[in-house]
C-alpha cells in the first residue's frame, strides 16, 4: 500500500502504549523518528503528500491561531468497520480545528470523504477481532486511562510501511 500523509496532533501520554500496540501489529509502522505521534488524534487525512510552501504557511498559521486543546481520554468505543478508539472530551475544539482545515484545503475532505461530514474524533488503540474487544481493550489500558493530555502540537506525518516520519510539525499557539 503507498503511503499518505496526515495531519494529526500527537498524543505523548499514550505514546508508549500505542507504540507497542503497534509493533504487536505491524513493525513497519512503527517509527524511528522520535517526534513520530503514533499515538495521535485526526485533524486531516489523507493530506496533500507533497505540499507547497504556501500551504505549509496556511497550516502553520492555522496552528498558530490555535491554542492548545485539553482533552480527557476515558472513554472507549468502537467504529462499526472495528477500530477501538479513545473519544476525546470535550471534541469541540478538535472538531473546529478540522473544519478550520477542510475549510483552507477543501481538496481533502476528512478520510477521503469516506464518512461524510460526520467526522469523530478519536485516538485508535485496537482493532477487534476473534481476540479483542472493547473489555480487553479496556482491561490492558487500565495503567494509562484515563489521561488529561493537552493537545500542543500539530504535524504533517507521513505513514507508510518502514518510512513513517514527521515531515513538517508546528506548536499550537505559535
Amino acid at each position: 500500500m503507498p503511503g499518505h500523509s496526515v495531519l494529526q496532533l500527537p498524543v505523548p501520554a499514550l505514546e508508549e502504549w500505542v507504540r507497542t500496540r503497534t509493533a504487536h501489529y505491524d513493525m513497519g509502522f512503527v517509527s524511528t523518528d522520535p517526534r513520530f505521534g503514533h499515538a495521535h488524534i485526526t485533524a486531516l487525512g489523507p493530506f496533500d503528500p507533497a505540499p507547497s510552501t504556501a500551504v505549509l504557511a496556511s497550516i502553520a498559521a492555522l496552528a498558530a491561531g490555535t491554542t492548545p486543546i485539553r482533552v480527557r481520554l476515558e472513554r472507549l468505543a468502537q467504529f462499526p468497520h472495528g477500530i477501538i478508539h479513545l473519544v476525546p472530551d470535550p471534541a469541540d475544539r478538535l472538531r473546529d480545528l478540522t473544519a478550520r482545515l477542510v475549510a483552507a484545503f477543501p481538496d481533502w475532505p476528512p478520510y477521503g470523504g469516506e464518512f461524510g461530514d460526520d467526522v469523530q474524533p478519536h485516538l485508535t488503540v485496537d482493532a477487534a477481532s476473534d481476540e479483542v474487544d472493547l473489555a480487553s481493550t479496556a482491561a490492558l489500558l487500565t495503567d494509562v486511562v484515563p489521561a488529561d493530555c493537552v493537545l500542543d502540537r500539530l504535524q504533517l506525518a507521513w505513514w507508510e510501511t518502514d518510512h513513517c516520519r514527521v515531515l513538517h510539525e508546528w506548536r499550537l499557539g505559535g
